[in-house]
């Protein structure tokens, strides 16, 4: 499945607005990632395991178990951002 990524904040800055991620069924918010974690930089140090992040699934906050359908839109973003 194909998802779309956004990112927004810091980790926009880091890694860009957007990605595109193909993961296989049944993958989840936490599955998405550590296949992003897998990529290496600049991802490793963006999303690195302990660094407070939020994430949001088709706009709306969710946890890593939430489960990932093809053309979803999944965004990371730090717990507070000015705007």
């Amino acid at each position: 499945m194909n998802i779309q990524l956004r990112f927004f904040a810091s980790l926009r800055e880091a890694l860009g607005p957007q990605h595109a991620l193909t993961l296989p069924a049944g993958a989840t918010v936490g599955s998405a990632r550590a296949a992003l974690l897998a990529q290496g930089e600049p991802f490793a140090s963006a999303l690195a395991p302990g660094r407070a992040l939020r994430a949001a699934l088709n706009q709306t906050l969710c946890d890593d178990t939430a489960a990932l359908k093809d053309g979803d839109e999944l965004a990371f973003f730090p717990p507070v951002t000015g705007g």
